[in-house]
């Protein structure tokens, strides 16, 4: 963008700490400092009214941008929101808080900031409350290690039960004959695993919620292998989905999408994926794909046919691709999976309604979770007819297609 169509107002670069914040504004091409104000909300909404409408106001992703974002917003034309990564800060030569508000409010005079896209309200809710989940199933991961650790120093062997922490592992925890010290740590760690599955079914509960006022969440459900936390996560990572042009753009997004390199006349070569954006949402497809492709379908057949080249691990993250390409189809169109298992969803969204706080013992829910058996098998041989036709379209499809080239598809002029 052209510096005279950024000419109508003031860029301002706020460069955002815990107690206060720089204030640079370039005016006319000219930057000059401002000053700090404190990180309070009395003193930002001081600084707000002191903006003109015709303002526009810069900052970098921080733990607090979002609620400065809030209390500017409705005083300025517009306000940025930048990757840290995206401005070059991080690499100058000289770095101070100073002259990182000038460098944003010049950067956005000219017209060279791309802001990243700012979440609604309820994104934002879903968002919390995942991370708050992640962070209890962690710590309820590092008291189950703790555990396993004081059985292992102790030669205690395997527990005989399935799930230890269950109620006939806790008893078989307590028949154990242990040191005073180490008893203290498995009644501590016991006590404190208690307390979490408390705490994670009460986000749960939040989350699902959520998820079942949802249409596009119930919408990707229907994909045999996806839960309530893929879905979710999904959507809280993505916001509104029509803000990609196509699934290329979803999966750069997600950053399952390789990375290229390429110089001068040799071709170009693919590595591994970039791994940009959502760390969660990557980690959500990849989990869900685990599930996905032991369902029988197109996608159990895609990933034995890249299995078969390329390794089980490759293939994974391929099939989450290819998951995500599919969440993008489905949303975008507003169906639902061609090849769902309707039997199966329905039990998926009965689990959410109980987890949400429904009533155990329903009339509508009669017979969800005693669904006849030859329904189940139907199901299940429709959708290994639907494989069978991929695996078939493939073959079809390599023994008409061109002999193969040598080289990247990212260059094909080149190949």
């Amino acid at each position: 963008m052209s510096v005279t169509l950024e000419a109508a107002g003031r860029a301002i670069g706020l460069d955002v700490h815990r107690d206060f914040c720089e204030l640079a504004i370039c005016e006319d091409g000219r930057v000059r400092s401002a000053g700090r104000v404190e990180s309070t909300p009395e003193a930002l909404g001081v600084l707000a009214e002191s903006l003109s409408s015709s303002d526009r106001v810069a900052l970098e992703v921080t733990g607090s941008a979002w609620e400065v974002v809030r209390i500017l917003e409705p005083h300025v034309a517009r306000v940025v929101v930048v990757s840290p990564g995206d401005t070059g800060i991080t690499q100058a030569r000289a770095k101070t808080d100073r002259l990182d508000a000038r460098a944003l409010a010049k950067l956005l005079w000219t017209g060279e900031l791309d802001g990243v896209w700012t979440p609604d309200e309820p994104t934002r809710a879903l968002r919390r409350r995942l991370a708050r989940r992640e962070q209890l199933v962690r710590g309820r991961s590092r008291c189950k290690n703790e555990v396993h650790a004081v059985l292992m120093r102790r030669l205690k062997g395997r527990c005989p039960f399935t799930d230890m922490f269950g109620k006939r592992g806790r008893e078989w925890l307590g028949s154990l004959e242990l040191p005073v010290e180490e008893s203290e740590t498995v009644e501590a760690a016991l006590r404190q695993i208690e307390f979490l599955d408390h705490e994670i079914a009460a986000v749960e509960r939040l989350i699902a919620q959520h998820t079942l006022g949802s249409r596009d969440a119930r919408r990707l459900l229907t994909v045999p292998g996806v839960n309530l936390v893929c879905a979710a996560t999904f959507l809280a990572a993505i916001g509104d989905i029509r803000r990609f042009r196509g699934s290329r753009q979803l999966v750069a997004y997600l950053g399952l999408d390789p990375r290229v390199r390429q110089s001068g006349a040799t071709a170009a070569r693919t590595g591994h994926i970039s791994k940009q954006g959502s760390p969660q949402a990557r980690w959500a497809l990849v989990e869900a794909t685990a599930s996905v492709v032991r369902q029988p379908g197109p996608l159990h057949a895609f990933h034995q046919r890249v299995k078969a080249r390329r390794g089980y691990s490759v293939a994974t993250v391929a099939a989450a691709r290819k998951l995500a390409c599919l969440f993008w189809c489905l949303l975008t169109r507003n169906e639902d999976y061609a090849h769902t298992q309707p039997s199966l969803t329905a039990k998926k969204l009965r689990k959410l309604e109980l987890l949400a706080g429904a009533e155990r013992y329903e009339r509508s829910a009669t017979g969800i979770y005693s669904t006849n058996k030859t329904m189940r098998e139907a199901e299940r041989a429709l959708a290994r007819q639907a494989e069978a036709s991929y695996e078939r379209m493939v073959r079809d499809w390599q023994a008409t297609a061109p002999k193969k080239k040598v080289g990247a598809s990212a260059t094909p002029e080149r190949a």
